[in-house]
């Protein structure tokens, strides 16, 4: 072999075993998003998912994971998270539940490109549920209506039977799997009895899926036998594995400090309400401006900074919040008692908090929870307002007198209930004394001694301006005079 032949022998081997290794080492790994989706479903969640995909927005080869654990939760934050994810591509979006999707949860699951869950885990389950007097209950078929939209829309976006889709929301379809011409079909009820008798007569076998009065619930191998989940796993790296993905770079995008204060703050917003409202009341009652004020004005401040956060208050919110409370500072430091101001505030701060509760100013008719989810807003604003002065009259009434006992004083003992001013020497008149009727008296007027401008109170007749009178007496704060018969019998 010549040496060119030789070299040229080498190189090549060199280039077959080398060149892969180079290529591979200039590639980056492919970047996996996890979001977890865990908990309720409420606004929280929703600004944080929404919050999480706009700042990968500018990577368009990355790979987002949902990792799903919850229970569901609100209607209006699932159609919020769902229209998020759908401006997802579906190559690029994956659902993995790790524990549990269930009620909003699986329709989230669904807005997914791809959906993989882990062994012995449930999705499904998602009739919508309102609170009534009676207790919790199903919706009516309005709100069914949109749901079972929703679901058919993503069933047909990622390739689900539309059918059991539908079966997830609404007890009273009975779903059934057919072979017909060698093919599986899904088909409820009354599709199937619209079946001719010759198309009837194909069908090899028929088994029924979903029982009526029941809703579509299924583990992990259910909902891989039915077409929605593409493999049951272990664990998340198994998922990936599975479908395809080596050689990854794993990134879990967590809540921010803010978010996790919405999440924990979420529940207990009608008692930061309560307490909020209660002492604005407390200060408006109480002289001057104190503790309770702060206390107030810092409570209903979490109130809207958390729905800020979460994006239901906005400008709109904020204004009707400080015009109310412009209000109140006036009642407090300009009007004296409680009259039109202070009431004004308090309906206007009332406003304000039952539109930073929601996403609506008013109700859409084709979105029956939104009209619900108003009158439960208004429900919980104006009961926190009740429950707010019964707190407020009860410790300015009750709690603040028996705390004067537990603290050291020192405390006057006495009281000045039956006190007065002694009028003889406050106002320097005493019985005896002339002067003349500046007013009528009918019986009360002013009277002038002097240089000294008087209340006084006519003794059981009336007085005519000008006309000379006599004190007669003074008793405690009463100037009690009459007409001064000598001097006008002299004149």
């Amino acid at each position: 072999m010549s040496p060119g032949t030789c070299f040229k022998f080498i190189f090549f081997l060199a280039a077959v075993v080398f060149l892969p290794q180079w290529a591979g080492a200039g590639q980056k790994p492919q970047t996996i998003y996890v979001i977890p989706v865990t908990g309720t479903v409420e606004p929280g969640m929703a600004a944080y998912i929404k919050r999480t995909l706009e700042e990968i927005k500018g990577e368009p080869d990355s790979l987002v994971v949902f990792k799903l654990d919850t229970f569901g939760g609100r209607v209006d934050s699932a159609f919020e998270i769902v229209e998020t994810i759908s401006g997802v591509p579906k190559e690029r979006s994956i659902a993995f539940v790790e524990k549990k999707a269930i009620s909003a949860g699986a329709l989230i699951a669904l807005a997914a490109g791809r959906l993989v869950m882990n062994k012995n885990t449930l999705i499904g389950d998602c009739a919508p549920i309102i609170q009534t007097g009676e207790g919790q209950k199903e919706a009516g078929e309005k709100t069914q209506t949109v749901l079972r939209a929703q679901f058919r829309s993503l069933a047909k976006r990622n390739d689900y039977p539309e059918v059991l889709a539908e079966a997830m929301v609404s007890k009273n379809m009975e779903v059934y799997r057919i072979t017909l011409d060698k093919k599986i079909q899904y088909m409820d009820k009354v599709e199937y009895d619209d079946l001719t008798v010759a198309q009837k007569k194909q069908i090899t076998r028929k088994e029924t899926i979903v029982a009526a009065g029941e809703l579509l619930t299924m583990d992990d191998r259910e909902a891989f036998d039915l077409g929605f989940s593409k493999q049951s796993v272990n664990n998340l790296d198994q998922a990936l594995a599975f479908l395809g993905y080596e050689g990854y770079h794993l990134i879990v995008l967590e809540e921010t400090w803010s978010e996790n204060l919405v999440r924990v703050l979420q529940p207990f917003l009608p008692v930061l309400m309560l307490l909020g409202i209660g002492a604005v009341y407390t200060e408006i009652k109480a002289p001057g401006f104190g503790l309770p004020g702060i206390f107030g004005i810092v409570c209903l401040g979490l109130v809207f900074f958390n729905q800020y956060l979460v994006g239901l208050a906005g400008h709109t919110e904020f204004l009707l919040f400080l015009i109310g409370s412009l209000l109140l500072g006036v009642e407090v430091f300009v009007l004296p008692g409680f009259g039109a101001a202070g009431i004004s505030g308090l309906v206007v701060i009332a406003a304000g908090l039952v539109l930073s509760f929601q996403g609506f100013v008013i109700p859409d008719p084709s979105l029956p929870w939104e009209g619900q989810l108003l009158l439960k807003n208004i429900g919980v604003v104006l009961g926190s307002c009740m429950g707010s002065l019964l707190i407020s009259l009860f410790m300015v009434k009750v709690l603040v007198p028996r705390m004067s006992k537990l603290v050291k004083g020192p405390y006057l003992s006495a009281t000045l209930e039956s006190s007065h001013a002694d009028s003889i020497q406050a106002l320097g008149v005493r019985p005896g004394e002339t002067g003349v009727a500046l007013t009528p008296f009918r019986p009360s007027g002013k009277i002038k001694i002097g240089n000294r401008r008087i209340d006084a109170i006519a003794q059981g007749e009336f007085i005519a301006s000008g006309t000379p009178v006599r004190v007669v007496s003074v008793e405690q704060n009463r100037v009690i005079v009459k007409q001064n018969m000598d001097d006008k019998e002299n004149q």
